[in-house]
């Protein structure tokens, strides 16, 4: 077999990515944190350790804090990570608007801005997106330090991996290179994803699945999407399209939905199917608090909540269809815990327990035994999924090693 000097080369970078990754991830979760530690939890030799965080150190990307107390010997220096100095340009590319954030390194929101957006074209909205960065950037040049970032989550089937557009709803596209748009424009590496999927890593970095390995997050909104992490890794596909829970059947006899089929989900519990049904009912004259005038999801949440009948029945029903198709998904993947996020969750005194009603009737119970299920602490109308992937960039160690290869200033 012939001698593959390049396969060697390639494997030897790959190696020192992965292990300045483990140990950059290991800082940031666990600080602080000395070296012996490091070394003791990912099993490197000292040297390797010792070699790493120079380089860390060397870049600005770590510090050393306070000695930690002696057992006897030389004691040890702690370490942990320098976020303040970096900042990242998070987007949230939605139906009805653009929201970017400045970021700096630990998820911290520095600045947020929301800008309207209406129907375009590629080009247009190209163009206006690349308008709408430039500004946030001039009224927020005295907070940024050094950029390193810029990333964009959107609805529809977005190519991570190859930086494309393939398909969004509100725009029509024609394989769109988004990320080399970005990263040549402002100079910068740029990275797109899901805007759900994304929010799914982002309750793994920063919300309320930081404590287990495995979850699913599901977003109830215009539409139904849903984000699995499997051991506190995205899990994607060949055409990252996975997660269209959207379109499980419920209702068998239920109306035809976009994609062809009869009862899908996203027909049953979305904003719009929720508030239809309400004004449907009112027209007969069903007794509620509700008016014509604010039957909105916010309010049915609302009054759900506070025991109105007909918001209680509205709630309970969406709930029961999208327990069923949770019992799908938990029975699949065995997560240890699923996080639903939207506005139905204001109705969470009458949402989870019809959700926890149908897990434990229709769900494994040596899965269902082991599952907690809850709202999102996030707020899934900001940029912090789109922040996510910048994150997920520097713990994977891409975006990390380009950082190690700029000239120290």
């Amino acid at each position: 077999m012939a001698f593959n000097y390049l396969n060697l080369v390639g494997n030897a970078e790959l190696v020192k990515q992965l292990n300045y990754a483990m140990i950059y991830r290991l800082i940031v979760q666990q600080s602080p944190i000395s070296r012996i530690q490091l070394a003791e939890v990912s099993h490197l030799a000292p040297a390797s350790i010792t070699k790493i965080t120079r380089q860390l150190l060397k870049h600005k990307l770590i510090k050393e804090i306070d000695v930690q107390q002696s057992t006897g010997g030389r004691p040890a220096v702690s370490i942990v990570a320098r976020t303040a100095p970096f900042q990242a340009i998070a987007i949230q590319f939605s139906r009805s608007r653009i929201t970017i954030g400045l970021y700096d390194l630990g998820g911290e929101l520095l600045a947020s801005e929301y800008y309207p957006l209406n129907d375009f074209t590629q080009r247009l909205a190209e163009n206006y997106l690349l308008s709408v960065i430039e500004l946030f950037l001039q009224e927020n040049s005295k907070k940024i330090k050094k950029l390193v970032a810029i990333s964009v989550v959107m609805p529809g089937l977005i190519d991570s991996e190859s930086g494309v557009v393939r398909y969004t709803p509100h725009v029509k596209v024609d394989n769109w290179p988004l990320v080399d748009v970005l990263s040549v424009k402002f100079g910068v590496p740029a990275f797109i994803g899901n805007d759900v999927q994304s929010l799914a890593l982002a309750e793994n970095y920063f919300g309320s699945t930081q404590d287990v390995d495995d979850s699913i997050l599901i977003r109830v909104h215009r539409g139904v999407g849903s984000g699995v992490v499997i051991n506190q890794q995205l899990f994607q596909n060949h055409n990252q399209s996975t997660g269209e829970v959207g379109h499980i059947q419920v209702e068998l006899l239920g109306d035809r939905c976009h994609c062809g089929n009869f009862g899908c989900l996203e027909n049953t519990v979305v904003n719009k199917a929720i508030e239809q049904r309400a004004r449907q009912l009112l027209e007969q004259n069903y007794p509620s608090k509700l008016t014509l005038e604010n039957c909105n999801i916010k309010e049915i949440s609302r009054l759900a909540n506070e025991g109105d009948e007909l918001a209680v029945h509205l709630i309970q029903q969406a709930g029961h269809n999208l327990g069923r198709a949770i019992a799908i998904l938990v029975n699949l993947f065995n997560p240890q815990k699923i996080v639903i996020a939207g506005e139905i969750t204001v109705a969470e005194k009458v949402l989870f327990p019809i959700l926890n009603s149908v897990l434990n009737s229709q769900a494994l119970k040596t899965f269902r035994d082991n599952l907690k299920i809850g709202r999102s602490v996030l707020d899934d109308t900001s940029a912090i999924g789109a922040f996510a992937l910048v994150q997920q960039a520097m713990f994977n160690g891409s975006l990390l090693m380009t950082l190690l290869s700029e000239e120290k200033e």
